[in-house]
C-alpha cells in the first residue's frame, strides 16, 4: 500500500507548523518571482515576513480565476520556463483557457499524491486501472496515469469517450478500477446492462469519480449498478489537478493533503473566515508547488470542512461532497438553485432517472425553470393519467425542497444527450 504514514497521520500542532514554514517559503517566492503577488501584497501593505501565525493568511488577498486570465498564459510561473517540463489548461467554456505549469519536481508531487489517493481505493501493484478520465489539457488523464504507475499499477490508458470499447477492454483486460467522471460512469453502467454485461461477474471492485459533483444517492446507485466501492476525488487544474483530496476506506469527506495544501472556507459575500462545521466556499493555497505556486485561490466550490478525528487515521482535515459553485450557481426568481440539488431530488424519487436538463428562460419579466427529466424504463408508461400523477409529484418535491415552482417535463428514456466528460446539466436563455 502507497500510505506515506509519516504525513498523513501527522499530529495536527506539528502539521500546522509544518505549513506555517512552507506558506512563509511560497510568499517568499511568489513575491520575488511573480509581479502580479508583489503588487497584490505591496498594495495591501504587507510582506511575507510579516506572515508569523497561520492565522496572518487572511492578509494576504485572494486570487482570482480572472487573475489567471488577465496574466495569461505564463504571467504567474514562479520559475524560468527552461524549468517547466509541463503545461495544463483549464476547461473553461468562455474566454481564454488558465494555464498552469509544473516543474519535474511538481510532476513527482502529483504523482505521489495521486498514488496517495488511489491507495486510499484499494489500488496496489496488482490492479488494473482503467483510466477514462481524458488526456491532453485537461488534468485529469495524466493525474491519474502518473499516480497508477508510482503504485506500480498496471494502467489501460483510454481515456474518454468510445464507450463500446471501454466496456470491452474492461471484460478483456480484467480492469479492477475505473476512474472517470461519475456521470460517464453511469453511461457505461447504462451501456453495459443494455448490452447484457454482468457487471457483478466482472474483477471490477473500486472507482474513483470526480470533476464534477455527485451526489450520495448517485454513490449508491453507481455501486449497485458495478458492483463496486465508489470513492469521490477532487482537485482543480489551478491548484494541482485531481488529488488535492480523497476519500478514504470510511467515506466521510475527502481527506485534503494538508502538508501540500492548505485550506479555508469563506462567507462567499463577505471573504471572511468561517469555522469547521459551517458551508462556504473553499479556499487554497499551496504549499509546496514550484512552477505554479497559488495563494488563497477562490475555487468557488461550496463545501464544509472539519476536523473531527477520522477512523482511518489519517489526521488530514476533511471537505464534505462539493454542493455546488458559486459561480455555477442559479439565481431564479432571486433563490439560489445547484443543479446538485436537482440531482439528488431524482435519485430519492425513484420512478425517474438521474439524467436531468434545468432550462432557465425569461417569460416577461419572470423567470421560468423548466426541468427535463427522464423517466424510469421500468415505470415508462404510455398512459397519460400515470405520467401526469408522477410528474406532479416531482414538482412538488422540487418546489419544497428547491423553494421555486418548476414546470417539470418527463421525457422517454436515453433522450437526454450523455456525456462522456463532465456533464452539460444547465440551459440558461435568459439575457441578464
Amino acid at each position: 500500500m502507497y500510505w506515506d504514514r509519516e504525513y498523513e497521520t501527522m499530529h495536527r500542532e506539528k502539521l500546522r507548523e509544518l505549513q506555517l514554514e512552507r506558506l512563509r517559503s511560497t510568499l517568499d517566492r511568489v513575491y520575488n518571482n511573480v509581479p502580479f503577488y508583489k503588487k497584490a501584497m505591496d498594495e495591501r501593505g504587507i510582506a511575507p515576513s510579516d506572515i508569523r501565525t497561520m492565522d496572518d493568511i487572511k492578509r494576504i488577498p485572494f486570487t482570482v480565476k480572472q487573475d489567471l486570465r488577465d496574466n495569461y498564459p505564463f504571467g504567474l510561473f514562479a520559475v524560468p520556463m527552461d524549468e517547466v517540463v509541463r503545461v495544463h489548461a483549464s476547461s473553461g467554456t468562455t474566454g481564454k483557457p488558465t494555464v498552469v505549469g509544473y516543474t519535474k519536481n511538481d510532476i513527482n508531487m502529483w504523482a505521489n499524491l495521486m498514488a496517495r489517493s488511489l491507495t486510499m481505493a484499494g489500488a496496489t501493484r496488482g490492479d488494473v486501472i482503467q483510466n477514462a478520465y481524458g488526456y491532453g489539457l485537461f488534468t485529469g488523464g495524466m493525474g491519474v496515469h502518473y499516480g497508477a504507475e508510482m503504485v506500480g499499477a498496471t494502467v489501460v490508458p483510454i481515456s474518454g469517450g468510445n464507450t463500446d470499447k471501454q466496456l470491452m477492454l474492461m471484460q478483456d483486460f480484467s480492469s479492477t478500477i475505473l476512474t472517470c467522471t461519475p456521470s460517464y460512469a453511469l453511461f457505461l453502467a447504462e451501456e453495459g446492462e443494455n448490452a447484457g454485461l454482468d457487471f457483478a461477474k466482472l474483477p471490477l471492485k473500486a472507482g474513483v469519480f470526480g470533476a464534477e459533483p455527485w451526489s450520495e444517492r448517485m454513490r449508491q446507485q453507481l455501486e449497485a449498478k458495478l458492483s463496486i466501492k465508489a470513492y469521490d476525488i477532487y482537485g482543480l487544474s489551478e491548484v494541482m489537478g485531481p488529488g488535492v483530496s480523497m476519500e478514504c476506506r470510511c467515506q466521510q469527506g475527502m481527506h485534503i493533503f494538508e502538508d501540500h495544501f492548505l485550506a479555508e472556507i469563506i462567507d462567499p459575500g463577505t471573504g471572511e473566515p468561517l469555522p469547521f462545521g459551517q458551508q462556504g466556499e473553499l479556499v487554497f493555497t499551496s504549499l509546496t508547488k514550484e512552477a505554479f505556486p497559488i495563494i488563497r485561490y477562490r475555487t468557488r466550490d461550496i463545501t464544509v470542512l472539519t476536523d473531527e478525528v477520522c477512523d482511518c487515521g489519517r489526521t488530514h482535515v476533511r471537505m464534505r461532497r462539493v454542493t455546488g459553485r458559486t459561480d455555477d450557481m442559479l439565481i431564479i426568481r432571486g433563490v439560489n438553485v445547484f443543479p446538485s440539488q436537482v440531482e439528488s431530488i431524482l435519485l430519492e424519487f425513484g420512478e425517474t432517472e438521474p439524467h436531468y436538463l434545468l432550462v432557465v428562460d425569461r417569460r416577461g419579466n419572470l423567470d421560468d425553470l423548466e426541468i427535463l427529466v427522464e423517466i424510469s424504463e421500468k415505470w415508462f408508461s404510455d398512459k397519460v393519467r400515470h405520467l401526469e400523477e408522477v410528474g406532479g409529484r416531482l414538482k412538488n418535491r422540487i418546489a419544497s425542497v428547491l423553494g421555486i415552482s418548476a414546470r417539470i417535463k418527463l421525457v422517454e428514456p436515453r433522450t437526454i444527450p450523455r456525456s462522456e466528460g463532465k456533464a452539460m446539466r444547465v440551459v440558461d436563455k435568459r439575457e441578464i
